[in-house]
């Protein structure tokens, strides 16, 4: 189909207030069905979760719903889908979790191209029982990650790989699978940050080759909670710090305390949504969103395209980095401004493109943006051709 970009605006009451959002890497806007599955939950009577009153039976329905929802999101089984505050803390959690099984002279491998949640919980982790720490670098020009730059660091005593599915400061989509084969060669686990990746390109985590899978459905037009999804049997060989009473099944044993029901009403919200931008798709939810994420990336890429290149054709502009593969998001920066003064200047003329490392402090400095970073524009479900007008006009005046 046409991916009918018009018609899933509607669906975005903050687009009223008339702002060209490319904020999106950082948080998306909320779609009006989740916000709705929201507000109804929260109007509903609600208790913890149980089967004998409707009010426990509602609070394990959006629990089992949601993960239900992730699960056919990214091509895994309801049991291996874990909910935490956000993706960096389940992130920590994870990284003790595993550390616990690990002794000096192990070895963990991460990349100079992630954000820190997929960095520094693993590093701290490695230093508390006395393991190495491997650091793969990527092309400082392209922003290209080698296949080679992290398999080499990979040998007999690594216990895991940390490995980002997309940047979210220059959009690079790396090797997954490549990576995860040679790892999963030594019997290395494999740990994918998938935050910025799964707003953009159909999840499958077996085909990545991910035995763990992170992302954040905040990302993808919903509430601000994190997931990390994994086999159920992995998660069986895990036993983290919890308290005594609390449920010691997979994967409640993970969810530390009180989920919070109405968000995973959000969740579950949020990816029927995705399931229907492509309204000509059929079958099963599974099927429906794989062919909703086909149509929305050949919008975005469509978009990307004219973005980027409008952005290298203007005076003083650099792009940073040139990937090969890359998901709607572009870094760039003006010559005599910095990033605060674009992102203050665009804002001014009703334009949303932050400035900053973003959490990608490794892959800021690395590529020689420092701490300061750059200013990013990402493509979003609702971006139009309107909006990349308005950036480049904008970006235009200031150069």
């Amino acid at each position: 189909m046409a991916y009918d970009v018009e018609s899933v605006r509607e669906s975005f009451p903050a687009l009223a207030e008339g702002a060209a959002h490319f904020d999106g890497p950082g948080g998306s806007q909320v779609a009006a069905p989740v916000a709705d599955a929201v507000a109804a939950m929260l109007r509903a009577a609600v208790a913890n979760r149980g089967t004998v009153t409707a009010a426990e039976q509602r609070a394990e329905d959006a629990v089992g719903g949601a993960r239900a929802a992730m699960a056919d999101l990214l091509g895994c089984s309801p049991r291996g889908v874990v909910f935490g505050r956000s993706m960096t803390a389940l992130t920590f959690e994870m990284s003790r979790a595993l550390a616990k099984s690990w002794a000096a002279g192990d070895e963990v491998v991460v990349t100079r191209l992630d954000h820190d949640a997929n960095i520094r919980p693993w590093v701290l982790a490695a230093e508390a029982v006395g393991v190495q720490a491997r650091w793969a670098p990527f092309d400082k020009q392209s922003a290209e990650l080698p296949v080679d730059a992290v398999t080499d660091l990979i040998g007999p005593r690594t216990k895991l790989v940390a490995i980002t599915a997309a940047s979210n400061l220059f959009g690079t989509i790396p090797d997954v699978r490549a990576i995860a084969d040679a790892a999963r060669a030594v019997g290395a686990l494999v740990y994918v940050d998938g935050v910025h990746y799964a707003a953009h390109v159909g999840v499958d985590m077996s085909a990545l080759g991910a035995d763990f899978f992170a992302c954040s459905p905040y990302k993808f037009c919903g509430p601000h909670v994190g997931v990390v999804a994994a086999d159920p049997s992995q998660l069986e060989t895990l036993h983290p710090d919890k308290l005594l009473p609390s449920i010691d099944d997979v994967p409640e044993r993970f969810e530390l305390g009180t989920l919070p029901y109405e968000l995973l009403a959000g969740v579950t919200a949020a990816v029927d949504f995705l399931a229907r931008l492509d309204g000509s798709a059929l079958g099963d939810r599974r099927s429906r969103l794989l062919a909703s994420f086909a149509a929305l990336e050949e919008h975005e890429a469509t978009l990307s395209q004219r973005l980027s290149a409008g952005l290298a054709d203007l005076d003083r502009v650099t792009v940073h980095g040139s990937p090969g593969r890359r998901t709607p998001t572009v870094a760039f920066s003006i010559d005599g401004l910095t990033g605060l003064d674009v992102h203050r200047a665009l804002a001014e003329r009703g334009v949303n493109a932050p400035a900053g490392a973003f959490y990608a402090i490794e892959a800021s400095r690395w590529s020689g943006l420092g701490d300061a970073g750059a200013v990013r524009a990402g493509v979003a479900p609702y971006t139009n051709d309107n909006d990349v007008d308005r950036l480049l006009d904008a970006v235009a005046s200031l150069s």
